[in-house]
């Protein structure tokens, strides 16, 4: 009887014991007492009630988890008529994708993440086909196959994110990745073409705006050069012009002051010019036939040549 007694103790202390919980660092406990949310805490020992009136869920908070949706290239589904993951394109094309969302605990909807534990994955799931679809049909093939993988993330996290919202999950999307995106098998070699053509096209109109930007710049700096040029010779031209007029205002005070002196001076500074204008001439040996005429006072024909005698 005495025995019996222990034991009884034994198990009401063991009974007792369930009502202790250890919450690791990185968690967060969640108290649930006869089904209602009552506490939530951190790290630490939690103390509560025993097994029965309250039920503490344990949920690691740093850890990122991963639903993998779509297309998938390892398995067998050749007796299917459409394999999971082939969707269609807006111009009724087929392509073969799959997308990989991570998600993680929501702090301030921990206790929805607890009640909607053992469906959020297939919630997510189903969710990420539905928006996959969607942003598939609104395109065609060639802009699924060229720009999926650089816009479908970002599209597709922000739309995942809007129809999960009324569901109350407590996941919180951290991102989306596309792992595969490629046409079926029989059609992927003329895919493969269409891809190396467009690359094709697209290297050619690099290098002709490559070209463009090449003749563009030579242009410039030759513009450039020619306006420094022309500036330059404008300002040379202003400076000899300016210097010239000078010179002639000064030539002109000159001749005003001498005139008052002497009024034939104006002939002799013509008979001065001309003298010079004959002798340059004669170095260049334009007026041969008058060089017994040009003396050291200017030209002189004013003596008439031997009359012919007669016979």
């Amino acid at each position: 009887m005495r025995y019996l007694g222990y034991l009884l103790c034994a198990g009401l202390i063991g009974y007792l014991l369930t009502g202790l919980t250890q919450v690791r660092p990185g968690e967060r406990a969640v108290v649930r007492r006869f089904g209602k949310v009552v506490d939530k805490t951190g790290p630490g020992l939690l103390i509560g009630l025993p097994y029965g009136m309250d039920r503490v869920d344990r949920v690691p908070v740093d850890l990122v988890r991963r639903v993998r949706v779509g297309f998938q290239p390892e398995s067998d589904e050749s007796d299917q008529n459409t394999p999971a993951g082939q969707l269609l394109t807006g111009d009724q094309n087929l392509v073969n994708v799959q997308v990989v969302l991570d998600y993680a605990v929501d702090d301030e909807l921990i206790e929805d993440f607890v009640v909607n534990a053992e469906r959020i994955d297939g919630v997510i799931a189903r969710t990420v086909e539905a928006a996959l679809a969607e942003w598939l049909a609104a395109r065609d093939v060639d802009e699924v196959l060229i720009a999926g993988k650089a816009e479908l993330p970002n599209e597709l996290a922000r739309r995942v994110k809007a129809l999960l919202r009324p569901y109350r999950l407590g996941a919180r999307i951290q991102g989306v990745s596309v792992s595969y995106l490629f046409p079926p098998d029989e059609v992927k070699f003329a895919f493969d073409e269409v891809s190396r053509a467009q690359t094709a096209i697209g290297t050619r109109i690099h290098e002709a705006r490559q070209e463009e930007a090449r003749r563009l710049l030579g242009a410039e700096a030759e513009r450039n050069q020619i306006e420094k040029m022309t500036a330059a010779y404008a300002r040379e031209q202003v400076v000899l012009a300016r210097a010239e007029a000078a010179n002639f205002e000064k030539r002109l005070k000159q001749y005003q002051q001498l005139r008052k002196e002497n009024p034939n001076i104006l002939a002799g500074i013509w008979w001065d010019e001309i003298g010079k204008l004959f002798a340059s001439m004669k170095e260049n040996g334009r007026i041969d036939l008058l060089d017994n005429h040009l003396g050291s006072d200017g030209l002189d024909i004013t003596i008439a040549p031997p009359l012919p005698k007669k016979k």
